[in-house]
């Protein structure tokens, strides 16, 4: 048995498909796709870890078959097309995109900062503006190497995700690697809008942290930090606080964006003798620090957010987008299958999306976790 879908909007056409077998799934995706327009010169690919070890086959079959050279893409544990959801099954996105000649490269592995002081992101003289890349999570440079990047692009920002896979962390940039980070480089004349969707609904204003041990927040604003937490999500007793995990967390404001971002961490610990909170990144004193709820209800809410965001800067119908959101959102934050990918073909209508669920998601220069990252080209 096998599940099939295509569409196309303007220049860019794509499908996905499930099948126990790479093969049918790859042919079933290229039947529906049809005649490949002349234009299209860049694919994007996506596959579940079911065929993680079938990559280099596929990447030479969809070359032979489209004429396309340049491919980008890695595997996941689940993946995602317009309104639907792929998980725990062998099944592939493909979508074909078409750019100007010059405004793109695809971007070979990058494992340490140093490999960048060796590439200028540059495209035929023009500089690089922007980059959707995947990341092998077991890379140790990795958050540097992000950093780097991003401070290399005119716009500074970079999307993408880490490989998420229970065989090899494949990544596809005109051939497979595993260990680095690798992608696409676009100039400015690819216009694209991105946002970010968190999940969770803040439960305050943000904090002064007014003394701090690390990741043990002591004083908030001069009071103690679990009073401060009990407060604001309406803890009362010992059960309460046992309740926490999963469902209140901490989040830190990004000092530097414009859209109000924060990157959302776990409350690993309490000490409700001494009204401490544990938290799972080290914090600075004088910083800000604010408590979240992420629930089936806030990451409804948010994502309904993030599209309204991205619709009112829309000037045009997209032509295409890649989504990369986290393996710990799905069913488990919004109840049923595909329902998050159903949310935004409801906001967006049948723009041809593809991507993945990761291990950890790309958004400005920063990794977070149990996000969604939308990117639409116009």
């Amino acid at each position: 048995m096998s599940t099939q879908q295509q569409s196309v909007a303007a220049s860019f056409a794509f499908a996905h498909a499930a099948s126990r077998h790479w093969r049918i799934a790859a042919a079933e995706c290229l039947e529906r796709i049809g005649p490949v327009a002349p234009e299209a010169n860049l694919g994007f690919v996506y596959v579940t870890d079911a065929y993680a070890a079938r990559v280099s086959e596929l990447l030479e079959l969809l070359r032979e078959r489209t004429g396309i050279d340049h491919w980008v893409g890695t595997v996941g544990i689940g993946i995602c097309a317009t309104g639907r959801e792929y998980l725990d099954e062998g099944a592939m996105a493909i979508m074909l995109g078409s750019f100007p000649g010059g405004s793109f490269r695809v971007l070979a592995p990058l494992r340490t900062p140093a490999d960048l002081a060796r590439d200028p992101l540059t495209i035929g003289g023009a500089a690089g503006n922007f980059a959707i890349v995947h990341a092998d999570p077991r890379n140790a440079m990795l958050n540097s190497l992000l950093a780097e990047l991003s401070r290399r692009l005119d716009s500074g920002f970079v999307v993408g995700g880490l490989t998420s896979s229970r065989a090899a962390h494949a990544q596809m940039a005109d051939g497979v690697w595993e260990g680095g980070l690798s992608g696409v480089v676009f100039t400015d004349q690819v216009i694209v809008s991105t946002r970010l969707t968190q999940g969770c609904s803040p439960l305050g204003d943000p904090h002064v942290v007014t003394d701090v041990q690390r990741n043990v927040l002591i004083e908030l604003d001069g009071r103690p930090a679990l009073e401060v937490l009990r407060a604001e999500a309406g803890l009362t007793g010992a059960r309460d606080l046992d309740r926490l995990g999963g469902t209140v967390f901490a989040a830190l404001p990004v000092s530097d964006s414009e859209t109000g971002d924060y990157l959302v961490r776990n409350v690993v610990g309490v000490d409700a003798e001494r009204g401490l909170v544990a938290v799972g990144e080290a914090v600075r004193k004088g910083g800000k620090v604010m408590f979240c709820r992420r629930d089936r209800r806030s990451a409804a809410e948010d994502m309904a957010r993030m599209l309204d965001s991205i619709k009112s800067g829309l000037y045009t119908r997209p032509r295409g987008g890649v989504y990369f959101s986290c393996l710990g959102r799905g069913t488990s934050l919004f109840g049923e299958t595909s329902k998050e990918l159903a949310m935004i073909r409801e906001g967006l209508g049948d723009v041809p999306i593809v991507g993945f669920y990761c291990n950890g998601e790309i958004s400005h220069n920063r990794l977070y976790g149990y996000t969604g990252v939308l990117t639409l080209f116009l």
